[in-house]
């Protein structure tokens, strides 16, 4: 069936609107959201509804809108998120929170909204776009890997929890791709006196990493591998070798080995 009714959160720039194009391209019905569609008038590259993942009231009558719309909703995408960066001593807590009600309850909101239309149609398909940096404590982004990597594993055990209803949930862990994710990231300004003297370097390296990252069409065709697989897995990964590599580097090598590549990888 490939007119699937598809809805993807964060759909208006970067990977969101990769997998939307692509999946539009394979005659997918395509909605995307994002908190503001007075500043994307000029958006025509799929339908756009407005949603904020922060907001259950929102985010009840979008779905409701898109079920009026589509009379179902066959694949969520739960891609809205946002970056992080700082030494945690220095970040301020009303950001970390802000981070995981993002990165976090955002997509248990979406989850719990499109869960009842799923049960009720015996079919549905849900894709968590976590991170590679889920799966390991990067210094100066151990916020963002954390709320990244809570979601992979409540994923577990919601997989479980609604496999009966037949609806279907995995992750998708991408690497570094070229996406405007540094414009909107809320970073802590390394200042002078700051004991965290490296931090401004290893800053400027997570920034070049996604400025040399790859396409995120890579990412948009795994999501269509996944969606015309029959039993997806529980995680999947895509991004350069060397990023999909270190999370099993991470499961073989001891602990402070796996920690000393790190370090030097960040010059710390």
């Amino acid at each position: 069936m490939q007119n699937k009714v598809v809805l993807i959160t964060g759909g208006s720039s970067g990977i969101g609107k990769s997998i939307g194009i692509y999946l539009k391209s394979k005659q997918f019905k395509v909605y995307g959201t994002t908190r503001s569609l007075s500043r994307h008038a000029d958006f025509t590259a799929f339908e756009l509804l407005e949603l904020d993942v922060r907001k259950t009231d929102g985010i009840e009558s979008a779905i409701h809108r898109l079920i009026e719309l589509e009379g179902r909703v066959d694949v969520l995408i739960n891609n809205a998120g946002v970056g992080i960066t700082g030494p945690l001593e220095e970040t301020p807590h009303d950001q970390i929170v802000n981070a995981f009600d993002v990165n976090f309850h955002g997509p248990l909101r979406m989850i719990k909204a499109v869960l009842p239309q799923m049960r009720e149609q015996k079919y549905g398909l849900i894709i968590n776009i976590t991170s590679i940096a889920g799966y390991m404590g990067l210094p100066y982004r151990g916020v963002y890997s954390a709320s990244k990597g809570a979601l992979e594993i409540i994923t577990e055990a919601l997989r479980m929890e609604t496999k009966e209803f037949g609806v279907q949930i995995t992750n998708l862990a991408p690497g570094d791709f070229a996406t405007n994710i540094a414009a909107g990231r809320y970073h802590v300004k390394a200042v002078k006196g700051s004991p965290y003297v490296q931090y401004a370097r290893t800053l400027e390296a997570i920034n070049d990493g996604v400025d040399d990252g790859e396409d995120p069409i890579e990412v948009a065709k795994k999501v269509f591998k996944i969606i015309r697989t029959q039993k997806p897995r529980i995680h999947y990964k895509v991004g350069a070798f060397s990023q999909k590599i270190s999370v099993f580097l991470k499961k073989i090598l001891p602990e402070k080995v796996f920690e000393k590549m790190l370090l030097n990888h960040y010059k710390l």
